[in-house]
């Protein structure tokens, strides 16, 4: 049985507020004020957390599509899970486990979510993982975290596989974007790049974009739309969209 500590995640707040883990340093220890069980948040009732933040969310942004909402709030979910997962995996050498049985969510406002993890059980696994990184990273956060997330949003509002896959897709190119942009932590750049073409090459998101590197950083473009561009005339289009400027509505 291992007795080696838990790794130290706060580390991963220097890379910006979507990369923080909370997580306790002490056996026994509970979670800050405001965190509320993942798996609870994840309730599809009609009157449950996520179908309330579904409706908050289409209200600030003035849409009476429900999908429209439910994709732009699973793009920024994902974007935590994956900016948690990649900022650990090149910063601390592996992957939080944050499975809706274990982890914790505080929801603010607005802004990231906080997520936070408790302390690991006492003794650790017999056996410590020893799988390649992009293995590790796409076993615990794309086939685990993001497949629960996607569940539970279209438990919530029905989506289409491909979008909430276009999604998971674009939230990581996203996480390795802000890493290309952090000049303190260049070292770790390759591994990033390295990892996270190896997950989109891969399935259950191979087909999902184009990730490119260039000089200016990293690219991606995505084979599937968000549906931001629903919002009206003014909003567009993201800048990994799968189109060039925002199709005619119907």
């Amino acid at each position: 049985m291992s007795d080696a500590p838990p790794p130290d995640h706060r580390r991963l707040a220097a890379l910006g507020p979507y990369f923080a883990l909370d997580a306790a340093t002490t056996p026994g220890e509970v979670p800050p004020p405001g965190f509320r069980p993942l798996r609870e948040f994840y309730d599809p009732a009609p009157d449950g957390a996520l179908a309330r933040r579904v409706r908050g969310v289409a209200r600030r942004l003035g849409t009476a599509e429900p999908r429209v909402a439910a994709s732009v709030l699973h793009l920024g979910l994902a974007a935590r899970f994956c900016s948690v997962g990649l900022g650990a995996a090149v910063l601390l050498g592996e992957v939080p486990d944050l499975h809706p049985d274990r982890a914790w969510i505080r929801v603010p406002e607005q802004g990231p979510v906080g997520l936070w993890l408790p302390y690991p059980n006492p003794g650790g696994p017999a056996r410590p993982d020893r799988a390649p990184l992009p293995d590790r990273f796409r076993r615990t956060v794309v086939e685990g975290q993001l497949a629960d997330l996607a569940a539970a949003v279209r438990s919530v509002v029905p989506l289409a596989d491909g979008l909430l896959r276009g999604n998971a897709a674009s939230a990581l190119a996203g996480a390795l974007r802000v890493l290309d942009a952090q000049t303190a932590h260049a070292a770790p750049h390759g591994t990033a790049r390295a990892l996270v073409a190896e997950v989109l090459g891969h399935p259950p998101l191979a087909g999902t974009g184009t990730l490119t590197a260039t000089p200016a950083g990293t690219a991606f473009r995505r084979t599937s739309c968000c549906l931001y561009y629903r919002l009206g005339p003014q909003a567009g289009v993201c800048g990994d969209c799968c189109f060039t400027r925002a199709p005619a509505r119907r």
